[in-house]
């Protein structure tokens, strides 16, 4: 009688962590992911004192460029590899590559070394802002993940309020335990990154079902072929000129560079750097443009308007951090509360309209800005924009996670994370770049005003404005008008402490400059609002995709074993059928016997 094959047992449903476990996986991430948030603070606030020290304050820009360039790029590279060797060594690899760029820029003796080492902080920094989000995704199930990814927000909002602060007081001292003070603003990386590696190496203990693959090599020089060229000449390009040779070079290699990436990732299938098949799914597509559109609107907020609080409202570095907290509180406020709502309901589809009108309503305000408004003004529109962005950060990642199978997540995570730190790069470069080509306009036509120009000429006739040092630089700019129109693109401390009436007009040109700017960012929100309303949403999954690929993977096991199983009786029976019981082997080769 042939026994019938056994049957696949059913997955596992029981839960692969424990509510503990992940707290713990979270603490990890934490701390590797505050590096990373610190670092973009606390050097910015730095730089003016670092570059006055290294004697290269035209190369400062160079600086910002290769660090955004290079985490811009490893980004996606860093997604891929974690699916492949899976995501705690790369998370490690991440930290350690950080750390070695931080101590070295710590022992900078030229503006071209700082440069050179923060690429190799960048380096790092990719994996530090991609792998906790990809890590989340792995381990919480849509639906759940929008309630811890508070707790990351909070990493966010607690470095941008103390990076500033850091930075000024290091950058301010000149020198600590004999290192000047400036170093510091690398090396205290250092103490908060060993206790990152050993949290990580301590909790990070996460499942990885190895599955057959292909490094897509041909798809990490291409994506380094098209980025490269486009964000140099994003950075660059009001420098060197938008229609230059050298901006022309880039414009032609990187959109060459970016066919051959296409070339490559269709060649590559599945196992390509950023599968195109991920963009046959209209929400993913959807969420990844919504990301460009947001990183542009975000960083060029956050870029912006710190320049704005020192210029115009007067406040020191320090003082502009503090001053920046009701963007960091309304995204808190924002995150926590549309993250309940989601694990609750599990819909999502309101918040990215509701976040994109937010945002839009905060550029509003902001374009109302004049040089008299109290500082409360501003963080009005802070708080409109933080409250918009805290609902569309999480939103626009689980909305891609969720769009893409278990295998994908890595992918789909990093590919969010690169295209919005695209759009980022490009808002803050274009930003800048209309800022400072209105600034020459705006304080033309601010000198040109009759009431300002009278308070200057009397500010100016005054003994005592005369006789006060602070106003030297602004009396000496009047004498030479013809510079009037390049006095902000450099050292404006000659505004600190001078007479109203002196640094009125260019406090005015400043601000009608900055505002232009805010129209613009306000124009893109505007589209992303718009584009929000055909946002197609999927249900969120209710398991984790790390449940999902061990189901998957016990499936597939069980499915071998019962295939093996049939074999196995499917030989037995063979054999019983060519051998009948009561016949020796004798009778059984002698034809012709009954």
């Amino acid at each position: 009688m042939q026994t019938p094959p056994a049957s696949a047992p059913s997955p596992t449903s029981a839960p692969l962590m424990t509510h503990r476990q992940i707290l713990f996986v979270i603490f990890g991430l934490m701390a590797g992911m505050f590096l990373s948030a610190l670092d973009q603070t606390i050097v910015g606030t730095s730089m003016r004192t670092i570059a006055d020290d290294l004697d290269g304050m035209s190369l400062q820009a160079w600086v910002t460029t290769a660090y955004l360039i290079v985490s811009c790029i490893s980004t996606p590279i860093y997604g891929k590899l974690s699916d492949i060797f899976g995501r705690r060594p790369l998370f490690l690899i991440a930290i350690t590559v950080f750390l070695i760029g931080s101590l070295l820029a710590g022992m900078s003796h030229s503006m071209y070394e700082l440069a050179v080492f923060r690429a190799i902080q960048g380096l790092g920094a990719g994996g530090l802002m991609a792998l906790p989000l990809t890590i989340m995704g792995d381990m919480l199930a849509p639906r759940e993940r929008a309630k811890y990814q508070g707790y990351f927000l909070a990493v966010f909002g607690i470095s941008s309020v103390i990076g500033p602060l850091i930075g000024g007081v290091l950058s301010g001292a000149t020198t600590i335990l004999g290192i000047t003070g400036w170093r510091w603003v690398f090396l205290i990386n250092i103490p908060i990154g060993i206790v990152a590696l050993f949290i990580v190496i301590r909790f990070l203990h996460i499942p990885h079902f190895k599955r057959p693959v292909r490094i897509d090599w041909w798809g990490a020089v291409t994506v380094i072929v098209a980025a490269v060229p486009l964000l140099l000449v994003a950075e660059q390009g009001r420098t060197w000129g938008w229609w230059s040779f050298t901006s022309v070079a880039c414009y032609v290699t990187g959109v060459l560079g970016i066919v051959l990436f296409i070339v490559a990732e269709r060649l590559m299938g599945d196992d390509a750097l950023i599968p195109l098949k991920l963009f046959r799914s209209s929400t993913f597509s959807m969420a990844t443009v919504l990301g460009v559109f947001v990183g542009f609107g975000m960083f060029g907020a956050m870029m912006t308007v710190p320049l704005y609080l020192q210029l115009v409202n007067g406040a020191t570095p320090t003082e502009s951090g503090f001053m920046m907290l009701p963007m960091i509180l309304g995204l808190m406020i924002s995150s926590i509360a549309s993250g309940q709502v989601i694990a609750r309901t599990g819909k999502y589809r309101l918040f990215p309209t509701l976040g994109t009108a937010f945002m839009a309503a905060g550029f509003l305000l902001f374009t109302f800005a004049t040089a008299d408004k109290p500082v409360w003004f501003m963080m009005a529109g802070m708080l409109l924009v933080g409250l918009g962005l805290g609902q569309l950060m999480q939103t626009l990642t689980i909305a891609s996670q969720n769009s893409v199978g278990p295998r994908d997540i890595g992918v789909a995570t990093s590919a969010s994370t690169f295209f919005r730190q695209i759009g980022g790069t490009l808002g803050t470069a274009v930003l800048f770049s209309v800022l400072f080509t209105r600034i020459p306009d705006t304080l033309g036509a601010a000198f040109g005003n009759p009431t300002i120009v009278a308070g200057v000429k009397a500010a100016a006739s005054d003994p005592a404005v005369l006789a006060d040092p602070a106003n030297a630089g602004i009396l000496a700019l009047l004498q030479n008008p013809a510079g009037l129109g390049t006095a902000l693109d450099g050292d404006t401390s000659f505004l600190n402490a001078a007479d109203p009436r002196l640094s009125q007009p260019f406090l005015v040109g400043f601000n009608d400059a900055t505002v232009t700017v805010f129209w613009v960012s306000l124009v893109v929100v505007l589209i992303a609002f718009v584009l929000s309303l055909f946002l197609k949403v999927d249900p969120l999954r209710k398991t984790s995709a790390l449940q999902e690929a061990a189901d998957e993977h016990a499936a597939a096991q069980a499915t071998e074993r019962a295939s093996e199983a049939m074999i196995a009786q499917h030989a037995a029976d063979t054999m019983g059928a060519l051998v009948e019981p009561g016949l020796d082997s004798d009778e059984f080769e002698r034809p012709g016997r009954a």
